[in-house]
This record gives C-alpha cells, sequence and structure tokens, in this order.
C-alpha cells in the first residue's frame, strides 16, 4: 500500500471513530469512494502493519500508532489549510481540496516550519482544533523565538482541555502560543504540571468552566484551545 493511500484510509478511520467509536467497513467505502471489497482489503493489509485493529463485519478502530501518524496528517493538513487561506489569499472549498493533495508531500518538519510561521494558529478556517507537535515542549515560546525543536518525541499523549468530560481531571503539559499567551495563563494559575479539571462546558463553542486549586474558573474557548492536558491529575 502507498504512503499516501495509507494515510488517506488511517485519516478516513480517525474521522469515522470520532463520530461512530468504531468505524464500519461501509461507511470508510463511502469515505474515500471505492469498493467494500478493497477497504476489507485494505485494512487487513493496515491490521498487519499495526496501524488498526479490524474485525470482519465489525469495522476497525486506530491502533496508537495509526492514532499518531492520523493526528500528523491531520496536523499537516490544517496547518496547510491556514496556510493557503490567510497567506495565499486562497478561498472557498478549494482550500481544502488543496491541502488534502498537499498533506502527503510535506514532512512533520516542514509542518514545524509552517506552524512558527503562522505563529502557532489554533484552529484551522474550517473552525476544526489543530493538534500541537509532538515533541517535547511545555510551550511554543523558545519555537517561536527560532531556538530548535527538540528532538524527543513527547512521552505521553496530550489533548485540549476542551476534550475533557465533566469531572475528568488532568495536568497542564503544554501551552500554546507566544509568551503574551503563556503569561496571560500563568496570571490566572494555569501553569504546567498544574492539576486540573472539568466542570463543565457550554454548547455552541462557549465557556469552558474548570476547577484548579479549589478555585472555579470560566474560560473562553478560544483560551482553552491553548491548554493541553495529560490524563494523569497531579494533586496540588
Amino acid at each position: 500500500m502507498a504512503s499516501e493511500q495509507l494515510e488517506e484510509y488511517l485519516e478516513a478511520i480517525y474521522d469515522i471513530g470520532e463520530k461512530d467509536g468504531t468505524a464500519k467497513t461501509s461507511s470508510i467505502a463511502r469515505c474515500l469512494n471505492v469498493a467494500p471489497a478493497s477497504v476489507t482489503e485494505a485494512l487487513q493489509n493496515l491490521s498487519g502493519k499495526g496501524y488498526v485493529k479490524y474485525e470482519p463485519y465489525k469495522g476497525a478502530t486506530l491502533t496508537e500508532q495509526g492514532r499518531e501518524l492520523a493526528e500528523s496528517v491531520k496536523r499537516r493538513h490544517r496547518l496547510l489549510e491556514v496556510f493557503l487561506s490567510d497567506v495565499l489569499n486562497v478561498k472557498g472549498e478549494t482550500v481544502h481540496d488543496e491541502a488534502c493533495k498537499m498533506e502527503h508531500t510535506i514532512s512533520d518538519d516542514t509542518a514545524s516550519a509552517l506552524c512558527k510561521m503562522l505563529q502557532a494558529p489554533s484552529r484551522c478556517p474550517h473552525g476544526s482544533l489543530i493538534s500541537p507537535c509532538n515533541r517535547e515542549v511545555t510551550d511554543c515560546v523558545s519555537c517561536l523565538a527560532g531556538e530548535p525543536e527538540p528532538a524527543e518525541p513527547r512521552g505521553e499523549p496530550i489533548r485540549p482541555v476542551s476534550d475533557l468530560e465533566p469531572g475528568q481531571a488532568g495536568t497542564i503539559a503544554f501551552i500554546r502560543g507566544d509568551g503574551n499567551v503563556v503569561q496571560r495563563l500563568s496570571d490566572l494559575g494555569l501553569t504546567v504540571k498544574t492539576g486540573i479539571s472539568l466542570v463543565r462546558k457550554t454548547p455552541m463553542d462557549g465557556p469552558v468552566e474548570i476547577a484548579v486549586r479549589r478555585t472555579k474558573l470560566a474560560i473562553d474557548r478560544a483560551i482553552a484551545d491553548n491548554i493541553f492536558v495529560t490524563s494523569a491529575p497531579v494533586k496540588t
């Protein structure tokens, strides 16, 4: 299986899985506009490579390895959309279509360079959240200042605080943005290694209420986009 085709399948499984939990063969076939028999063959191939867990007649879910690659493709795609829209002034569906073509041809290092040039955007033009890089960094400050990125990958998966469910807790592991963002969050007591829990999320991308050090804070969703946590809480 060619690398581009592999990434297309993982991306489709990721998107379907986000909505339905398991990506069924028929759903993948519709998403990619291919025959179900071709999907079955591809899933068997991906399972053999360790990217998916596949059960005949049930569907597929991504392994940790598969999810990591799918998220890398998504990150490249959404950064390219920002570049095409904000820098090249490309408009409409052309932005998505062009990003689909380009996402398979750039490396993660090039994606990081794009991220720096675009000043670490949090969302693509369509409103989807852009995941942070997978390097072992706690914020974007040194990176945006031009210092080299660490070569080591992040040891533990992170996710935006807005992905938590009410009552779930985590530890702040990464803050996206420049020094002003880091300082603004620090003033609120939201620093790396701080334990927080989600109290509630208001609908329609409204404020997110969190608890930190026995205090409840209502923060704008745009601010919440910059805070990423690991699943393991710490005592404060």
